[in-house]
């Protein structure tokens, strides 16, 4: 397949053509469903089915810790602290772990805040091909007037990031406004021109599994290249039943149009053995090819410390305290 300029991702870690969108299809979206029951069942069932340990556990928790967009969104950040996040992007684990797991050139997915710290996290992650994430349209609620929702974006872009966190208007959803959600998931597209356009459904506001399930099509007819459950700031962030609805959604445009949406679970995901869960349920759902971070992000502040407590553990047998392995 040919592709053009616009068509091709520069981030380091893709390889593959973007998902160009599609014109919006609305008998396939009202034929998307969502069996609670049944999900919840699934979802329930998972932790039991996987059981992974010793040199595969602490594998899976690198390849988890390569999947992590790291993540300070807080009314109190400053150039020092994001300065010391995009260090600890560079260097996600101790050097001696690593050595002792024979792991080399380990880091994070990428670094993602707020607009007016992207200048400050481009610089400081200079050379190091991690690229930078910024949340735009009016993160969290998405209630800005719509034009400032798209300058926003483009002002992002043109500082320098190079993967773009929008958030839906979730009342589309739940009016069932689904050409008002595409168009408007299409302008977010276009304004983001090269960068990476991750869309964040807010699931714990969209009322029902089937109304995650269509906005989540609708989001990827429109050219997202990602689907994301959460901003971190609702009341429910990421769950499983929420992200097996989204994963299938993403299975089944796959199926129909031949090309691959990134998913991005985000809120609520801080310990190692529930990042394991989530790559697992990637795994058994989608195959190995989303296992990696052109594909997959954790949306995450504290996971980190967790992951490499883990990883101490498994060198060294013993736990350490969380201050050895501060990550702001």
């Amino acid at each position: 397949m040919q592709t053009t300029t616009s068509e091709t991702s520069t981030l380091p870690q893709t390889v593959e053509v973007r998902n160009p969108g599609m014109a919006l299809d609305l008998d396939w979206v009202m034929r998307a469903t969502a069996n609670r029951s049944a999900i919840e069942r699934r979802a329930a069932t998972l932790g039991g089915r996987r059981s992974i340990k010793k040199d595969y556990q602490a594998a899976w928790l690198a390849r988890a810790i390569s999947c992590i967009d790291l993540t300070t969104l807080a009314g109190d950040d400053t150039p020092g602290r994001v300065r010391r996040l995009c260090a600890k992007a560079r260097q996600p684990v101790r050097a001696d772990i690593l050595e002792a797991l024979g792991l080399t050139g380990l880091t994070t997915g990428a670094v993602c805040v707020y607009h007016d710290m992207i200048g400050t996290a481009v610089e400081a992650l200079e050379g190091s091909g991690i690229p930078v994430a910024a949340v735009s349209t009016g993160f969290p609620a998405g209630l800005s007037p719509f034009h400032l929702r798209v300058a926003e974006i483009e002002e992002s872009v043109k500082a320098g990031a190079s993967e773009i966190d929008i958030v839906i208007s979730r009342r589309h959803v739940l009016m069932g406004n689904w050409q008002a959600l595409y168009d408007e998931m299409q302008a977010f597209r276009a304004a983001c021109g090269p960068a990476h356009v991750k869309a964040i459904l807010a699931t714990g506001e969209l009322g029902t599994l089937r109304n995650v399930a269509r906005a989540s099509l609708v989001c990827m007819m429109a050219g997202a290249d990602f689907i994301k459950t959460s901003t971190g700031k609702e009341s429910v962030n990421a769950t499983l039943p929420v992200s097996l609805t989204m994963i299938r959604a993403i299975r089944e445009f796959h199926d129909g149009t031949g090309h691959r949406v990134g998913y991005k679970p985000a809120g609520g995901i801080s310990k190692a053995k529930d990042a394991l869960l989530y790559l697992a349920l990637m795994k058994d759902e989608l195959g190995n090819r989303w296992l990696r971070p052109d594909l997959f992000r954790f949306g995450a502040s504290s996971l980190l410390g967790d992951i490499e407590r883990q990883l101490e553990h498994h060198v060294t047998g013993a736990y350490s305290a969380n201050h050895r392995h501060a990550i702001g």
